[in-house]
């Protein structure tokens, strides 16, 4: 495959994905899931990778050498993860659940494995990955030692793909998913459908909303917590345990909120009232300066660019409705998972929410994925998780 002029720059850098729009042609026939070669204008080889033929994105490197995706470099990757989770402080007597394969961020474009105690659960987004799953699952088992494998890929993407979903359970038995995370206790059952079965990437703002609730506790003013679809309660323990007083945990998942109650109880946390409900119609009947806190992480609003106006909209709703349910100087604790949707994005569609409520808004804190979830510092698209921790005040 050989690019265009003027299409080299960033996967020279490290980019690790080739837009079908700068592919200037092609020689052979490869087909979905090949492995093929890239090449710059002339002929400097840049990289090999994955072939997505109906895809916007027509290739995903997985090296800049000219090495095949076999055995061996599965195990040398899968190993370089390991040791970098590991000099993350993964696993620790706290932590037992954490993103051992991040996809481009392993040199594995196309793959995503999250460690729950001694269970993985693999998910596979491109025809090509999905081939070698079996040799995966092979190599996950040999570095890591995990009895349990789990095969959680959507639907949506294998049809997109061109591969059919195979069988959940790859290897071992279970149940539901155990697991500690920040001295939690935690088990899920493995139809709550949610990513892996959990989100993993929102540790990092899970510490800081403990941080942000002590804080504010032992200054009297963290009594009140709404956290706005909740999934099954993480940041809502995360809270009471910093010392919120009473916190309203609301979700429309039934299972999720059922599952978060017993969470709750198994950890001898008390206080929270879980809700099932509409988040959106939640703060539109809310009374005002209801909270102390409010945190808004809905589910991703902008799958691709197509849906981004719709989505900073549907942002700024929110965070006019979780700014009239805060106090004069509460905080609001807003999310986004949409990689369409950045830092910029976010901070505007914030101020403009938090004005439509009569309110000022500062940002007092940015909180991103965890090092577990790491991305190039040449593929901006790897960034996908943007909070902003925000101070509401009156005008």
């Amino acid at each position: 495959m050989r690019l265009k002029p003027g299409h080299v720059q960033p996967v020279w850098a490290g980019h690790p994905w080739i837009y079908a729009q700068a592919v200037e042609g092609i020689t052979g026939d490869p087909s979905a899931g090949d492995e093929v070669d890239v090449f710059d204008p002339r002929g400097q080889h840049l990289g090999r990778g994955l072939f997505s033929p109906k895809s916007a994105i027509a290739v995903r490197l997985f090296t800049r050498h000219q090495e095949a995706l076999d055995a061996g470099l599965l195990t040398r990757r899968v190993e370089a993860a390991s040791r970098l989770r590991g000099q993350l402080g993964f696993p620790s007597d706290q932590t037992n659940a954490y993103r051992l394969i991040h996809a481009e961020g392993d040199q594995l474009p196309g793959l995503i494995v999250d460690r729950f105690g001694d269970a993985l659960v693999l998910q596979f987004g491109t025809r090509g990955m999905h081939r070698l799953r079996d040799a995966i699952c092979r190599v996950l088992r040999e570095v890591t030692g995990c009895s349990v494998l789990i095969d959680r890929t959507s639907p949506r993407t294998a049809a997109s793909e061109g591969f059919e979903v195979g069988e959940a359970l790859v290897h071992g038995q279970a149940e539901g998913l155990r697991f500690r995370e920040r001295g939690f206790d935690f088990e899920v059952p493995v139809e709550l459908s949610q990513k892996t079965g959990y989100y993993l990437d929102q540790r990092p703002l899970r510490d800081v909303i403990e941080r942000l609730a002590a804080s504010r506790a032992r200054s009297g003013g963290a009594g009140r917590v709404l956290d706005g679809y909740c999934f099954v309660g993480s940041s809502s323990l995360a809270a009471a345990r910093g010392g919120a007083g009473s916190i309203h945990a609301v979700d429309s998942s039934a299972l999720a909120l059922e599952v978060g109650a017993r969470l709750a109880a198994t950890n001898g946390v008390s206080g929270i009232e879980f809700e099932r409900g509409d988040m959106r119609r939640y703060l539109e009947h809310v009374a005002p300066e209801s909270f102390e806190l409010v945190i808004c992480d809905p589910p991703k609003l902008a799958p691709n660019r197509s849906a981004k106006h719709r989505a900073l909209d549907a942002m700024r709703k929110l965070a006019q409705g979780a700014s009239k349910a805060c106090v004069d100087g509460g905080i609001v604790v807003l999310c986004s998972c949409s990689a369409a949707i950045g830092l910029f994005e976010l901070r505007r569609a914030m101020a403009l929410g938090a004005r439509d409520a009569g309110r000022r808004a500062t940002v007092l804190e940015r909180v991103f994925q965890g090092g577990d979830h790491p991305v190039p510092a040449a593929f901006p698209e790897g960034q996908y998780l943007t909070n902003l921790v925000v101070q509401v005040s009156s005008l």
